[in-house]
């Protein structure tokens, strides 16, 4: 079904079911536009978290009593809905961890220190998150394996001819991030993983901004590895998942260890538990869980290609107005399918943390700095971005309101 047979969304009818979303400063509305950072949480996620806190509150896998079994049923109920939510085979590959980055740290420590070695290569794009680029960066120099990266080119998007060349017989992983959550840019990910598997090398997708806002399927992108986080996709925060393919997460050994783990331990040694316990040692983030899998209902509900075809509209909208500005430069492709729901912008003569601070004082928030992705930026040559993000929830009005509220700022600094 294309964007325009879409019903488009009941973004009023959205709005009520975020009371945050009504807060007034000085007697302004808050306009929220960072959700790349983290998005807001709809009543039905934190009413889930609430009952299960009222009336299941127990720990889980440990005890045979009623609330015991309650939650453990809960928690393994999430890892079901979240398999299936990105098509995965099963609970079996699918891992909570705390957030994204801790997803990429457990492979890259579980499967990098083991396998990597001098004469190996790893390949990350310049356009990669810290979480995934500082990760592999110190694992390289831990086990001698070489970081190299593909090359963003003048529109902001991957220069596809430099990653053929850089991913050769001696790479043993290609780490990439699907959607930039500082150029917005929508990565062939795809590609990118059987350009990795025709190399005989693994590939590891960073999914933080492309699960919240369109269908991922973790089987036709056919990545071997692929992580998120709940608090982008309007759930809590603690918890985020790593898929792994059932097959490479039995040869890992976890890389963190403690209760709930295990198979059995003695004096001399240890064994471990079934998938995908065995990665998951101590108490898991259980009401958490039970928050990510009412998200994933939520978001469901509202219907995942809807909420990317709205906010791709709105990226776009976004676009189109910072671009008729004389003063203002925007980094990343143009509005469109290659672009996700955020614009990183700067205004000639505005720092961008000051720009924020101005728009703050209209209640509109957005985020300025360098996203995490300092590389990028110095590449750029720039040393920081403002960077305004959209949800399910946001309007164009919202859009028009930070339009508006730029001319603040030329002011003062003109």
């Amino acid at each position: 079904m294309s964007h325009q047979e879409l019903e488009p969304l009941d973004v009023g009818a959205i709005r009520e079911e975020f009371p945050i979303l009504k807060r007034e400063f000085d007697g302004q509305q808050v306009v929220y536009l960072d959700n790349a950072a983290t998005t807001q949480t709809p009543d039905p996620v934190v009413d889930a978290m609430s009952d299960y806190y009222r009336q299941s509150n127990a720990n889980v896998h440990r005890g045979i009593h009623h609330l015991s079994q309650e939650a453990s049923i809960a928690y393994e109920e999430a890892h079901d809905r979240v398999a299936e939510f990105i098509n995965a085979d099963g609970r079996e590959e699918v891992i909570f961890t705390k957030n994204t980055t801790e997803s990429e740290n457990l492979l890259a420590y579980s499967w990098g220190l083991d396998e990597l070695g001098p004469g190996d290569e790893i390949v990350l794009t310049e356009m990669e998150h810290h979480a995934s680029l500082v990760t592999w960066q110190q694992i390289g120099k831990r086990t001698g394996a070489e970081v190299n990266y593909i090359r963003v080119d003048e529109t902001g998007r991957l220069d596809m001819d430099h990653a053929r060349e850089l991913v050769t017989d001696d790479t043993a992983i290609v780490s990439a991030v699907h959607v930039s959550n500082t150029l917005g840019t929508v990565n062939p990910v795809s590609e990118l993983t059987d350009l990795a598997h025709e190399h005989g090398a693994l590939s590891f997708i960073d999914g933080a901004q492309a699960v919240p806002n369109r269908p991922v399927d973790v089987k036709e992108i056919d990545a071997d590895f692929y992580a998120f986080s709940g608090h982008k996709m309007a759930g809590p925060t603690g918890i985020g998942v790593l898929y792994g393919k059932r097959d490479l997460l039995e040869e890992l050994n976890p890389y963190l260890y403690g209760g709930g783990m295990i198979r059995k331990v003695t004096f001399e040694d240890s064994s471990w538990g079934e998938l995908p316990w065995k990665f998951e040692p101590g108490t898991p983030p259980i009401a958490e869980a039970v928050g990510l899998h009412a998200a994933v209902d939520w978001l469901e509900d509202v219907g995942m290609d809807r909420i990317r075809a709205h906010e791709e509209e709105l990226a776009a909208y976004a676009y189109d107005r910072l671009a008729a500005e004389d003063d203002v430069e925007i980094y990343g492709p143009e509005g469109g399918p290659d672009r996700g729901g955020l614009v990183s912008f700067n205004v000639d003569g505005v720092h961008a943390h000051d720009l924020t601070s101005i728009l703050n004082d209209h209640t509109i928030a957005i985020r300025a700095g360098d996203h995490c992705t300092q590389p990028l930026h110095d590449k750029l040559g720039i040393a920081a971005s403002a960077r305004a993000s959209f949800y399910v929830y946001n309007t164009r009005e919202e859009v028009d309101k930070l339009i508006a509220a730029l001319d603040d700022a030329r002011q003062l600094f003109a």
